[in-house]
């Protein structure tokens, strides 16, 4: 199976997951547009959604799916649906290739249950093959890279695009930091989130996911973290 025919199976998987009546979060990235473009199957079903980004909140509108803000919102969400740029199986997770992680974080922050969707190729023993993204503040971009090469010797990158920094739905910087070995994910979640200048690091282990569909050649499986401390 490609990977988009698994990104679509586990989007599919998610629907069951889809409270009637009620309002959902919804994450930003290429499976979280797949999930997208299935609720709208069932778009009549629910109250309407919070989008983590303003790409995710075009999509949904122009699903006709109501989007509302967390302004808008009284009680926590019931769930949170997103992808993952990698998952431990103890449902800690690198988030932010999208550049969206910050929003994904807060929506995910007020939601019962973040359920993961992601293709097999996600599933890692321990994070840090792919880069982990930091958004900060523009003008304590290059400070925060010092300090992150000099504490736990990664790469920092600013993320570019067409020759220019990559700014955010937040206005902020990006770095993404390459040849980390992240044992202690809760740990390092925790001290990078207090450097100044950083926005939110793309570590989503303090509060992990609840559930990860995980798709495979063998068909959706389904990890269950929702005993277990994230």
């Amino acid at each position: 199976m490609s990977q988009d025919a698994l990104k679509l199976s586990v989007a599919r998987a998610a629907l069951k997951y889809v409270p009637e009546g009620q309002v959902i979060g919804v994450g930003t990235g290429s499976t979280a547009n797949f999930f997208i473009d299935e609720l709208a199957s069932i778009k009549d079903r629910i109250a309407g959604a919070v989008a983590s980004s303003e790409a995710t909140a075009a999509r949904l509108a122009s699903h006709g799916i109501k989007v509302l803000g967390l302004d808008e919102i009284d009680a926590p969400l019931p769930i949170y649906i997103d992808g993952a740029d990698e998952i431990t199986p103890q449902g800690a997770m690198i988030k932010g290739g999208g550049g969206a992680l910050t929003r994904e974080k807060i929506v995910a922050s007020v939601a019962k249950a973040f359920i993961c969707i992601a293709d097999g190729s996600k599933l890692v023993d321990r994070l840090g093959h792919f880069p982990l993204p930091i958004e900060v503040i523009p003008m304590a971009y290059k400070p925060v890279s010092q300090v992150i090469a000099r504490t736990y010797g990664g790469q920092p990158t600013l993320r570019m695009r067409d020759g220019k920094p990559f700014v955010t739905d937040n206005g902020n910087y990006i770095l993404d930091i390459s040849g980390l070995t992240i044992d202690a994910p809760q740990t390092m979640e925790a001290e990078i989130n207090q450097l100044a200048g950083v926005v939110t690091v793309g570590l989503f282990a303090q509060k992990g996911a609840s559930i990860c569909l995980l798709g495979t050649a063998d068909g959706v499986k389904t990890l269950d973290f929702s005993s277990k401390d994230n």
